[in-house]
């Protein structure tokens, strides 16, 4: 809009006239066109923290790939579906917003937000990738052991901040971009996020050379005494495990009947 405003005002405009904005159209004007370098920056930064992280240049890549666009999608949805005409009424107008300033900045928080849930995933698949399974059984383990924990960083992010949808009053506007477009984002990009990250994650991450579909279970000392064979050491469930205790050579069993024994108590010795 401003660029056609600027387009017809050099056209009809005396030479010597200038063109000037006030209110938001100047901060966006002034400051909208920071919007790609800031993003840009933020996905670079986030990229080299979780490279030296998990010491790899694909796992950073896996997690931003297969989150940062589809919460991008999720949030520019509730921009690009406000009709053209704002006087015009349509039932989208009660949540839906503009591509403005706070609505950018709802952007570049977003990166972080959704980054968490790949990371949750990346990272213990690499994990069971170094306990033995294979690239397979590792993904498939790594979605749903953290399916829980995905689902709930993805709702205490939408309800913190839900609140400022419900906004009115003075400076609502510029609350409802925010919570709008972090809500949409972290709601729509988790949604696909928990089926985009396997699946490249199976095509770009590094595969370990584990062969093992499940764990071993990890037997304590207590079930490694009571099973196993007698000739190695251990013992069946049917054999009685030994137990080593403390002689009394005082209730040593003496074969056949017992000897009589006389005993004289002195009346003066109480020892």
């Amino acid at each position: 809009a401003l660029t056609f405003l600027e387009t017809e005002a050099a056209a009809i405009l005396p030479s010597g006239y200038t063109l000037d904005y006030t209110g938001e159209s100047r901060q966006l004007r002034l400051e909208g066109n920071k919007f790609l370098p800031a993003f840009a920056l933020a996905v670079v930064l986030i990229y080299l923290t979780l490279a030296a992280q998990f010491n790899s240049f694909r796992d950073p890549f896996v997690i931003l790939a297969g989150s940062v666009p589809l919460a991008m999608f999720g949030a520019l949805i509730f921009t690009f579906l406000r009709m053209p005409n704002p006087e015009l009424p349509h039932w989208t107008n009660s949540f839906t917003t503009t591509l403005n300033i706070y609505s950018q900045v709802g952007l570049v928080t977003l990166i972080g937000l959704v980054a968490k849930n790949g990371i949750l995933v990346v990272e213990f698949a690499k994990q069971m990738q170094q306990q033995g399974l294979s690239k397979l059984a590792a993904i498939k383990a790594a979605s749903t052991t953290r399916f829980r924990p995905i689902l709930m960083t993805t709702f205490a992010t939408v309800a913190g901040h839900f609140p400022l949808i419900l906004v009115s009053g003075p400076g609502a506007e510029a609350r409802n971009s925010i919570g709008l477009v972090l809500v949409g984002g972290m709601a729509i990009g988790t949604l696909f996020t928990l089926f985009v990250i396997p699946s490249i994650y199976m095509l770009i991450a590094r595969d370990l050379g584990g062969t093992l579909e499940t764990l071993p279970e990890e037997d304590d000392g207590i079930g490694s005494q009571s099973s196993g064979s007698g000739s190695n050491g251990s013992y069946t469930d049917d054999e009685q495990v030994p137990t080593i205790r403390k002689r009394d050579s005082s209730n040593d069993r003496i074969d056949g009947p017992r000897p009589a024994v006389a005993m004289h108590l002195d009346p003066g010795n109480t020892r």
